[in-house]
């Protein structure tokens, strides 16, 4: 019998510098009494990344490590397997030589999982060890896992959620067969695709050739597919209508709703806006992933999320006032939610009692008690805002102000010792002001209540796989509204397009924001009703730097583009 002992995991970590040894006692602590293991501990308090298990498990276990950063799908690798195995193992294949195949894994140590592999292949395996991170970047990328995701069997992957009257959830009885329609399986991969192209709505249009699909990523809507046959436009809408318990029979109102999926692990909540067109029916599906906006971050925090470090220096000051109210805007999809999630998120310390009401929860945040709307059930913002009230909280996120008596409850609340964080949807920060008196708010309560104002887009980055620098002349420049002066010896860049950034030129975004800090000038001038302009002078001279000229920093960085700063915002 062989004397051969394994080496610890832990002391591989130790040696290998990723951990220290006065850390273990802490690692063993939190294993106590979990079903966690170590290395999953390890990861989760921030200890080590997925890099270093990876490394420490093929030490452990005299494996191969391998870097999947340039690695793609072999395309007729993948057609050789079954259309779902990739997801279900979570493994990418490498090479066949000899009737054995090579793949990629992130757990060596699940034999059960590896050896029923081998069953439903019928080759032999040989493993190698890469980071989970890796393997699910190289199974998103590329056309061809979007062909095999086409073909998944969804039955075990997409789960309608039902919540019942208690909050409950419940798994529907919808759960999907292999005999499911064509028209669910339709919606399902359309879901599924979404998700995977980081699409953060899905638009299903009726037009005179078909029913368009399109997703918008980045902030842009790019066409899923060919158009689908109209014969489907009103069982795809019916389908739609079923999972969000909406009227099937009614056509020509709209309607909204919204239904919960479980995907793998976690649930993602849809919005549903179904709209009467001249052809039928289109709808818009809003994808909220809660765990995407944490994981395209890597963390929620305002330098993550792309704000300059003068903004970001400006910004802090005020949300570690005391009391007063501070404001973001912009337009649906700017980003404003996640800005004050981070915002939470620093100066979250335990001491305070945070409470938030929005519509409906994006993102759960540790320790602090967050709110849903539920008009069905009378839940609104201003009711709810009242009951916050009087549970003693020192700071508070509305999610919205879309109403009178909501405005004026959060004046009133930043007024009387609280500190309000709370989005509006207005173009700049001086709209906001005549948003907020349109609704009826005393002027002089409101400029007294507001610490600051902050205007907000996201521009998208381009792709650093396959961007190219360009060189713009004066005239070219100027005809773009840019100062040739502002870009003098930068490096500037366009977008191509690459399997990385399917074939977009863009990859992921950034936040361009107008920071307005309210002084006793600028109150004053508020207060008196002089016009924007001189508002605007006023601004600029305490130092506020316009969406315009964030947008063009980030293109004289080499971030973005001309083309896309254009698009977000325009010169004045």
């Amino acid at each position: 019998m062989s004397s051969y002992r394994r080496k610890n995991l832990g002391a591989i970590l130790i040696e290998r510098g990723a951990l220290s040894a006065e850390q273990i006692p802490l690692i063993l602590d939190k294993l106590a009494g979990g079903r966690l293991r170590f290395g999953e501990v390890c990861i989760r308090e921030g200890l080590i990344s997925d890099t270093d298990l990876a490394q420490g498990l093929a030490e452990q276990f005299d494996l191969e490590f391998i870097s999947l950063a340039d690695v793609r799908m072999d395309e007729e690798l993948l057609n050789q397997l079954p259309p779902d195995a990739i997801y279900r193992y979570r493994f990418v294949p490498l090479e066949m030589s000899d009737g054995s195949l090579t793949i990629a894994v992130s757990d060596p140590t699940d034999v059960i999982k590896l050896d029923e592999l081998e069953l439903v292949l019928g080759w032999q395996i040989r493993t190698k060890v890469a980071s989970e991170s890796d393997i699910s970047s190289v199974i998103k990328a590329g056309e061809g896992a979007r062909r095999v995701l086409r073909e998944v069997s969804e039955d075990f992957m997409l789960q309608l959620v039902k919540e019942t009257d208690r909050g409950e959830e419940v798994l529907s009885v919808e759960t999907l067969t292999d005999d499911a329609s064509p028209i669910i399986k339709l919606v399902n991969t359309t879901i599924l695709d979404a998700l995977n192209r980081r699409a953060s709505d899905i638009h299903i249009e009726t037009g005179h050739d078909g029913v368009d699909i399109k997703y918008r990523i980045d902030g842009v809507l790019y066409r899923a597919n060919d158009p689908i046959d109209l014969h489907f436009q009103a069982p795809i809408i019916s389908r739609l209508k079923v999972m969000s318990e909406l009227d099937i029979s009614e056509r020509r109102i709209p309607q909204d709703g919204r239904f919960k999926i479980r995907f793998g692990e976690k649930s993602i909540d849809f919005r549903v806006s179904i709209m009467p067109s001249a052809l039928g029916e289109d709808a818009v599906i809003r994808i909220l992933d809660k765990e995407s906006i944490a994981s395209d971050l890597k963390g929620l925090s305002l330098e993550n999320l792309g704000i300059s470090p003068r903004e970001i220096q400006r910004l802090r000051k005020k949300i570690r006032e005391p009391y007063g109210m501070v404001l973001v805007t912009g337009p649906t999809g700017s980003g404003k939610t996640t800005t004050l999630y981070a915002a939470l998120t620093e100066i979250h310390t335990g001491e305070d009692k945070i409470i938030t009401i929005e519509d409906p929860v994006e993102y759960m945040l540790r320790g602090v008690l967050q709110i849903p709307v539920n008009e069905k059930k009378g839940l609104t913002f201003a009711k709810g805002l009242r009951s916050i009230l009087r549970h003693d909280p020192d700071k508070i996120m509305v999610g919205e102000i879309r109403d009178p008596e909501t405005a004026q409850i959060a004046v009133q609340s930043a007024l009387t010792g609280h500190l309000v964080f709370t989005t509006v949807h207005a173009n700049n920060v001086f709209d906001v002001i005549g948003r907020f008196i349109h609704m009826g708010i005393d002027p002089y309560n409101f400029v007294s209540c507001l610490n600051c104002v902050m205007a907000q887009r996201l521009v998208r980055r381009v792709c650093m796989k396959c961007r190219r620098p360009v060189v713009y002349s004066d005239d070219q420049l100027r005809e773009g509204g840019v100062d040739p002066e502002l870009v003098r010896g930068a490096t500037l860049y366009e977008a191509r397009g690459c399997d990385e950034c399917n074939g977009t030129g863009y990859r992921g975004r950034t936040a361009i924001v107008e920071l307005l800090e309210l002084n006793d000038s600028i109150r004053d001038l508020i207060i008196s009703k002089v016009p924007a302009t001189r508002l605007k002078q006023e601004a600029r001279a305490a130092g506020v730097v316009f969406l315009r000229d964030s947008a063009v920093e980030k293109f004289t960085a080499g971030e973005t583009t001309l083309k896309e700063i254009n698009r977000v915002t325009f010169v004045e």
